[in-house]
């Protein structure tokens, strides 16, 4: 018999216009049904079709970080004072933990003379003459994963470590960023952005050159030293916008009744299949978010053009896409084409007009080892444990090596870090849309086990609620961007009924069976007898309290106050920090620093770390 229990949790972020937050409803992926852990704003929504086997895709939603409007205790105080709260919560939080923030120190002395030895030494392909540039083209999908140095496509982990290199690196004079419509959630906007204000720190430039913005793209570009566009370059800063779209009505029609359960008012996984309109729990959860979107959006522009708040906004809302209003009113430095602003950077550089710039592109750079740069780690090892995508617990014959979360295979890896003396920490690095309830459960055993032997650190990037929830929160401490989506602890589970769709078109199933709910989940030509209806809910209820009551222990947390932060509603990063759900807000970066002061090691000792990816 079929599963049909989903523990909705987590959300991938979505494939969208740089400027919207929602995508659309996607196709029906055909694979078998099993219980699912996903967010309720998740592109992975799901009620499966025990006779069928279609794996519904709902709207998806992409948020960036929100600064909250409740305080943590939810009194009845005014909405300054939550705020006040909230944010000595969070304060409280920054002083706990070290910053991870990078302390530029420029290489000197002997060490510079072996640097410089190890570069002549280098092999060919890390080979970089003295004052070049480093280009790098940020556009499309960016991967949480490690790649290999000789793969194509752009991967978080070497565009961050490409900056640190730049920084260090004396053959390079500067970066110089394009930046393109991206596929990614905000979290790995964040992230990137920090690198890149960690890059000015050594005091080389960084300039950025977008000839196609959004509001991700321009958020990025913000913390370059320059932004030029081309004249025809296309602008879309009209704000943001949530959509969802609702097929109650349609599959009315049709003659199918979806049959759904959730536990948590703003559990909205299923309402996409049931209801005709936007139920008021997920109007009020989707509203926060967005307002706090786009606060925090303003707050960033504002802040690094040296606006104020309320002069962006009134830009925008004049609907301008002209790059030369853009440039009247300070928003980009000049427009040039991509070749000018080369010729500028000889001019800057000293390089005659005649001659070529030297420039190493991205896929060249990631090449250089870091070691070559004096960039070495030290004696003590810290596991990165990289789990990405959706939770499965065995890897179908069908999907790819890197179509998701395994659960036996991170397992086998937990373990071995575990029995290993090798390691004095470990981060477990999530980005995840959850996915199958029973895979996220032993996973989030496994990483309990370990935390009782060593520190173990849950880093958050675009997307960590539900099933992605249910793993970090057996880590020690979690650390989530400001922009991370997470939380999201609820339960969505159901049904559909085909009968009348079968009546229609003239098909006609009958069922043989011994037990007195066999027919549950295999009948789907009919709707629940009452009794099954009762044994669904109570069934979907155990699911809810034993992922609450886990979250609450994981926590240190009164399952009460769990009870309020809980009911399937989704966080952002900073709301979450506020509410018990997150210990610190940062990236990867941070995480290693905490795992440091965990190990009681001084900040400023090099560590390796050794990645084990899916």
């Amino acid at each position: 018999m079929s599963k049909i229990l989903l523990f909705q949790t987590v959300h991938s972020t979505p494939r969208i216009h740089p400027r919207t937050v929602t995508s659309i409803l996607s196709k029906p992926l055909i694979i078998p049904s099993v219980s699912k852990c996903y967010s309720p704003i998740s592109p992975f929504h799901s009620i499966s079709l025990p006779a069928l086997k279609h794996h519904f895709h709902s709207p998806s939603f992409s948020f960036p970080s929100s600064f909250s409007t409740r305080a943590f205790d939810d009194s009845s105080s005014s909405i300054e004072t939550q705020n006040e709260k909230e944010e000595k919560v969070v304060e409280q939080l920054e002083i706990e933990y070290p910053s991870g923030e990078m302390e530029y120190e420029k290489i000197s002395g002997w060490k510079s003379f072996v640097v410089k030895l190890k570069m002549l030494i280098a092999f060919p392909w890390q080979r970089v003459r003295k004052g070049s540039v480093l280009t790098m083209k940020l556009r499309g999908q960016i991967s949480d994963q490690l790649k290999s140095r000789f793969s194509s496509g752009l991967s978080l982990p070497q565009i961050c470590e490409n900056f640190v290199k730049a920084a260090y690196d004396p053959r390079i004079s500067g970066v110089y960023l394009h930046i393109e419509p991206l596929n990614c959630g905000w979290g790995k906007v964040e992230e990137i952005r920090r690198h890149i204000l960690n890059f000015k720190k050594s005091g080389k430039f960084i300039i950025a050159y977008i000839p196609a913005c959004g509001e991700k793209e321009f958020y990025l570009a913000c913390a370059c030293e320059e932004i030029y566009a081309p004249p025809s370059a296309y602008f879309s800063l009209y704000g943001l916008t949530v959509q969802a779209s609702f097929l109650g009505g349609v599959l009315e029609k049709i003659g199918i009744e979806p049959q759904v359960q959730r536990i948590g008012k703003y559990k909205s996984a299923g309402d996409q299949l049931t209801r005709k309109s936007m139920s008021e729990e997920n109007c009020e959860m989707l509203t926060s978010l967005l307002d706090n979107i786009y606060g925090n959006w303003l707050d960033v522009v504002s802040s690094s053009k040296g606006k104020k708040r309320e002069d962006v906004e009134n830009f925008i809302n004049e609907g301008v896409y002209e790059v030369e209003k853009l440039k009247e009113e300070g928003f980009i430095t000049n427009i040039h084409y991509d070749d000018e602003v080369i010729s500028m950077l000889k001019e800057r550089l000293g390089v005659h007009k005649d001659k070529k710039l030297s420039m190493v592109d991205y896929k060249k750079y990631s090449k250089v080892r870091k070691w070559t740069l004096g960039l070495t780690g030290g004696k003590d090892l810290i596991a990165v444990i990289r789990a990405t995508g959706s939770i499965s617990r065995v890897r179908s014959p069908l999907s790819s090596p890197s179509s998701g979360i395994v659960a036996e295979q991170i397992i086998e890896k937990i373990r071995s870090v575990r029995e290993s003396k090798r390691y004095k920490a470990v981060i477990i690095r999530i980005d995840s849309p959850g996915g199958d309830a029973l895979a996220s459960d032993l996973m989030w055993r496994e990483i309990k086990l370990l935390a009782a032997s060593k520190p173990v650190i849950a880093s958050m990037g675009d997307v960590a609620a539900s099933g992605g929830y249910y793993m970090a929160m057996a880590a020690q401490t979690i650390v989530a961007e400001n922009l991370t989506l997470t939380g999201s602890i609820g339960v969505v589970t159901g049904k559909f009924n085909l009968g009348k769709l079968y009546e229609k078109i003239g098909f006609n199933k009958e069922v043989i069976s011994r037990g007195r709910y066999a027919e549950l989940l295999a009948a789907e030509q009919r709707p629940f007898r009452p009794d099954e209806a009762e044994l669904f809910e109570k069934s979907a209820q155990n699911a809810y309290k034993q992922f609450r009551d886990k979250a609450a222990f994981s926590r240190s947390m009164p399952v009460e106050k769990m009870e309020e932060v809980a009911q399937g509603r989704v966080w952002a990063g900073k709301d979450a920090a506020s509410r018990g759900l997150v210990d610190a807000i940062g990236g990867l970066s941070r995480a290693i620093a905490i795992a440091k002061h965990k190990i009681k090691i001084p900040q400023d000792r090099p560590t390796t770390h050794f990645h084990l990816s899916e």
